[in-house]
């Protein structure tokens, strides 16, 4: 059974940085695709980023060029470096592993706010 847990969210400035991280159980880790998607209040939920398990990655238009996701397969953890953060990016953010089935995350909270 795959279980993941992120962590690294909260309250950040306008402007300002996070990073988030989430640590995966099992040993399917370095053969997975990881994303991180996020659900802001009264919408539906979207993918951010995501990486395969040969280190190729994807974002979301409108994360380019301010967030970065990474992976260390020694550690079993999958990273989103999230930088120049603007209101609009308040949400609950989830990590996702992809082996045959999805498996989530809880979700952390990410709240850019003054």
């Amino acid at each position: 059974q795959v279980q993941l847990v992120e962590s690294g969210g909260g309250l950040v400035q306008p402007g300002g940085s996070l990073r988030l991280s989430c640590a995966a159980s099992g040993s399917i880790f370095s053969i997975s695709t990881m994303g991180w998607y996020r659900q802001a209040p009264g919408k539906q939920r979207e993918l951010v980023a995501a990486i395969t398990s040969g280190g190729n990655s994807n974002y979301a238009d409108s994360v380019k060029g301010r967030f970065t996701i990474s992976r260390d397969n020694a550690k079993n953890t999958v990273y989103l470096q999230m930088n120049s953060l603007k209101p609009e990016d308040t949400a609950v953010y989830y990590c996702k592993l992809f082996w045959l089935k999805d498996y989530w995350g809880q979700g952390t909270q990410v709240t850019v706010s003054s």
